[in-house]
């Protein structure tokens, strides 16, 4: 335990500079596919089979293993940020666009159409009412997406890709040397030391964002 200790003063500079990117090609990620995920779910709410049917596809997304996608995606973006950005944003599609759709068809009707009595139109009651309404499931849906695609953003350098999963994959490949260890272990301990962070964010998100009425 002491050596590992003394690697981790020894290499913390290194360590924060491999989270620091770990941490943008995430935030990035997140950011596309929730933009993407909630304008899929507000086209599709409404129809139970048009949803399912996108869903389905998201669903199956996910049984793709993340080393083969990323191998898929090399000859078409390439090593490094880019397939990992990509199939980041794949990953986090499904738990977000889900979620908005459940959250947007579980407002009330009484309250749309009270908006509707009031003369507020379609996107009026859409952007002031039900995406109000729905956020605590939304942003349940993007926590989950973060959570995940950290994990995933690790395997990315599979590919050259960013982040604490070069030391993982240098620790892996060095097996049997006094260094593995301590490299493949600090960048697991730096991935879980940040999606703990990333949880407790989204805790504080929630409590700033989300109404005492609507929780």
């Amino acid at each position: 335990m002491r050596d590992f200790l003394d690697y981790l003063d020894f290499r913390k500079g290194h360590i924060y500079d491999l989270a620091v990117e770990h941490v943008k090609i995430v935030l990035v990620a997140i950011a596309i596919a929730t933009a993407i995920s909630i304008l899929i779910a507000i086209l599709t709410y409404r129809s139970a089979r048009i949803a399912a049917i996108v869903l389905g596809i998201q669903g199956a997304s996910l049984t793709v293993p993340s080393l083969a996608l990323f191998g898929l995606l090399i000859p078409f973006v390439g090593l490094g940020y880019r397939p990992v950005l990509v199939a980041l944003v794949i990953y986090a599609l499904l738990p977000i666009t889900r979620n908005t759709i459940t959250g947007l068809r579980g407002v009330d009707p009484a309250i749309i159409e009270s908006a509707q009595g009031m003369g507020m139109g379609r996107l009026r009651r859409l952007f002031r009412i039900e995406l109000p309404l729905a956020w605590p499931v939304i942003l349940t849906g993007i926590r989950v997406s973060t959570v995940m695609t950290l994990g995933i953003a690790a395997i990315g350098a599979y590919v050259n890709g960013p982040g604490l999963g070069e030391d993982i994959f240098a620790g892996l490949s060095r097996i049997g040397t006094p260094t593995a260890v301590h490299l493949a272990l600090g960048g697991t301990l730096g991935v879980v030391v940040l999606a703990m962070l990333f949880d407790a964010f989204y805790v504080v998100v929630g409590k700033l964002t989300i109404s005492k009425g609507v929780r």
